[in-house]
Formats: structure tokens, sequence, C-alpha cells
């Protein structure tokens, strides 16, 4: 997609999609924020864009999705906020040990194939759904269950030869 046709098609597009946040997000700073976000990921894919039918409905799913990934982060962040006020029992020692662990992981799914570090990581990391990642990737359901449910066993095989060491 040329400069032009994006700055026709999709800038012209900016209220729509504030206007889809702001009633997502209740708040006016936050759906600005949607908004720049969209249009930044809109951008960084403007080659592809040439090949979807309906930019504007695109745009608008892309808003809404950065908008359910924001309540998503909100909501688990004030969980863990909770929790972690109760968890005076845990020690450096354990904080650390934790942090280690979750760096082990973090590697072993970098090392995946690209397909699956990027299922692992939208559906255990940001949220997504099932049907969502499909949508996104432009799979089917299964390709999705099954590129998922290698990528768990990988790294839960890699996980226990590392920690076993």
């Amino acid at each position: 997609m040329q400069i032009e046709r994006f700055k026709s098609d999709i800038i012209t597009l900016r209220q729509t999609l504030f206007s889809v946040a702001l009633k997502m997000l209740q708040n006016k700073e936050d759906a600005e924020d949607v908004v720049q976000e969209t249009l930044l990921r809109l951008w960084s894919i403007r080659q592809q864009l040439d090949t979807v039918l309906n930019t504007a409905a695109f745009a608008v799913q892309t808003t809404k999705n950065i908008c359910i990934d924001r309540l998503r982060t909100s909501k688990e962040k004030t969980q863990i906020d909770d929790y972690s006020l109760g968890a005076d029992k845990e020690t450096p020692y354990s904080q650390t040990e934790t942090n280690d662990l979750i760096e082990i992981v973090k590697k072993i799914v970098e090392n995946l194939p690209e397909l699956q570090k990027i299922i692992i990581k939208m559906r255990d990391i940001e949220g997504y759904e099932l049907n969502e990642i499909a949508e996104i990737t432009a799979t089917q359901i299964s390709a999705v269950r099954m590129n998922l449910s290698r990528a768990r066993k990988r790294v839960k095989e890699t996980f226990l030869k590392i920690t076993k060491q």
C-alpha cells in the first residue's frame, strides 16, 4: 500500500478507531494510545494491506484486539498486585530462582519454529483465543491447536531436560 493510499484509507479512520477504543476502554488517554498503536501496527504491515478486502474493518478489528490486550493486561496486573500483597513469605532466593526459570522458558520459546513461537506467544502470553489466532495468522483453528500443542510439548520437554541437569 502506497503512502497516499494509506493516508486516504487508514488515517481517515482515526476518529472511528478512537470511538471504538473509547467505548471499550472508557478512558480518553488510553483510547488515544490505542489508536496510535493501531496506526503504527497498520503502518508496519502496510505492504500486506493491499491483500485485505476491507481495510476499514481490519483497522477496527486491530483496534479492538489492542483494546482487549490492554484490558487483559490491566486485569492481570491487578491480580498480580493483589497476589503480591500476601506474598510476604517469598524470599529473595526464591524470587531469583523463579526469575531464572522464567528466563529459561523465554529462551526456549524464542528457539521454537517461527509459527509455533508466534502462536504460543499469542495464546499463552497475550491471551488471544484460538479463533482470533487463526484469523490473524490466516490458518485453520485445527492447525493453530496442533502447532500450539507441539510448541507446548517442545517447551516442556526442553525445560525438563535443562532443569534436570
